[in-house]
């Protein structure tokens, strides 16, 4: 959309107003589709809920590709918008749910990977595609997207979504093809069987308590224990937090701050967005190898010291271009200003982006996950959607460089807030970590020996196991 949006503007003649109401009504459906999608998953199973939230998006993106107007393209951004607000709730609670404690981080970022891969292909067809003729260049940037929503009709079935529905054995059958021996799919199923309130020799068919999602929205809002109000907190948090970096005004505005930098050709900035694609995808990459290795909290802070040091260089650099006559803006502050979008997109998406993810799925208890995750999703696109709807309102207003300013500012809250709110969960079976809520607001440091706990568990369950 980044790229079309160049293009819709001229064959269209759409006024900035109706261009931000088109870059923020996709997030205000996927709001709709979030909170929907929970129970949905819950009913229907994770699996055909991701298959459901294909199926929704290639047909708005078929819309799109085929719009005749700007009303019948904001219907087909609407109806993919609804598609996104459903993959975004059960990806990673699907990611979560089918990894073991050892490399849940890393693929619990998976989603996200395959966003910025999205991200970056979208880029490069936009460079491509922007030599055809105006009236077809644009539809194909948005029309080539429905190929992404095939190709997820041969996952398994979260095997804990199986045990809350009372098939085990269905269960055990995944775990077996997921765990190196007999012994940890056991250990692992006994854990599932134990969270979802159901007892360990439980017999097939006896479902487990709220296993169709009813009375969840009590028991996170109305009636929660301490330990469900630290995660409802720290998971909504980061959710809130994750979009007040300023990510999707970069991500979605990023030729016209290539522009006001400096850079003049529709070209340049189109190659220049190809860069901040390579740049997100990499660096993501490199989050999925360290999330389970340093945690997620020294990622996620890190990432955000970055963050907020970039933010704060880009405002320089663009109030300094601004405040100069066109075409004579010192060098230096054109230079700075297009390397900090770079040094931005790649500190967002080595920490605050991934971690995002992989933390709001895998805090909520097994009951509650689904329908919790969908509230963080929601707030998710909220934020999201605000920001991409009043960013040009916002920086015409208070000048772009000091939108980032702002930016910067909100930075340094969600900073406070992950140190003081968020405990480490890396190690911890999802079956351990709603223990780890359970020591007060105050518990910053997590308990590392998690995993070393977990391979005696497992080691014992091998030899139970063994005839």
């Amino acid at each position: 959309m980044s790229g079309a949006m160049l293009f819709i503007e001229d064959d269209l003649k759409t006024n900035d107003t109706q261009v931000q109401v088109l870059a923020g009504i996709l997030n205000i459906c996927a709001l709709v589709g979030s909170l929907t999608a929970g129970r949905v998953s819950d009913w229907a199973g994770r699996r055909r809920t991701i298959s459901f939230a294909a199926c929704i998006f290639f047909v708005g993106s078929v819309l799109m590709g085929l719009a005749p107007n700007f009303a019948t393209l904001l219907v087909g951004r609407c109806v993919a918008g609804v598609g996104v607000g459903y993959a975004l709730m059960i990806a990673p609670v699907y990611a979560a749910e089918i990894a073991s404690a050892e490399s849940r981080g890393a693929l619990s970022s998976l989603p996200d990977i395959c966003i910025s891969l999205g991200i970056l292909l979208g880029y490069v067809a936009n460079y491509l595609l922007a030599k055809l003729p105006l009236v077809y260049g644009w539809r194909a940037m948005l029309g080539a997207r429905a190929v992404i929503a095939i190709g997820v009709f041969a996952m398994p079935e979260s095997p804990r979504w199986l045990v809350m529905q009372g098939r085990p054995e269905e269960a055990l059958a995944v775990l077996r093809r997921e765990c190196e021996t007999e012994g940890e799919a056991q250990v692992r199923l006994a854990e599932i069987k134990t969270a979802a309130g159901l007892a360990v020799d439980s017999a097939p068919g006896v479902a487990a308590p709220k296993s169709s999602g009813k009375g969840v929205w009590k028991e996170l809002f109305l009636h929660p224990t301490p330990p469900v109000r630290r995660i409802l907190v720290a998971a909504l948090g980061v959710h809130f937090f994750n979009h007040l970096t300023g990510i999707e005004a970069v991500l979605l505005y990023s030729p016209r701050i290539f522009k006001a930098a400096g850079i003049a050709s529709r070209n340049e900035v189109l190659a220049a967005t190809v860069g901040v694609g390579v740049t997100k995808t990499v660096f993501i990459l490199v989050a999925i190898l360290l999330v389970d290795r340093i945690g997620r909290r020294r990622l996620y802070l890190s990432s955000l010291a970055g963050i907020i040091a970039s933010l704060a260089c880009l405002g320089l650099g663009l109030t300094v271009v601004e405040r100069s006559a066109p075409h004579y803006a010192a060098r230096w502050a054109v230079v700075l200003a297009i390397a900090t979008v770079f040094t931005f997109v790649a500190s967002f998406s080595i920490g605050v982006g991934p971690v995002t993810w992989t933390y709001s799925s895998e805090v909520f208890p097994l009951r509650l996950r689904a329908q919790g995750t969908s509230v963080g999703v929601a707030i998710n696109r909220l934020i999201n959607a605000t920001v991409s709807m009043t960013f040009v309102s916002l920086y015409k207003a208070m000048t772009i460089g000091g939108a980032f300013f702002l930016f910067a500012g909100l930075s340094v809250l969600a900073a406070a807030f992950f140190y003081f709110l968020c405990p480490e969960t890396q190690g911890r079976a999802l079956e351990e970590v709603e223990q780890v809520f359970s020591h007060g607001w105050c518990a910053h440091r997590g308990e590392v020996p998690a995993v070393e706990m977990r391979k005696s568990t497992v080691a014992e369950g091998n030899a139970k196991a063994q005839p």
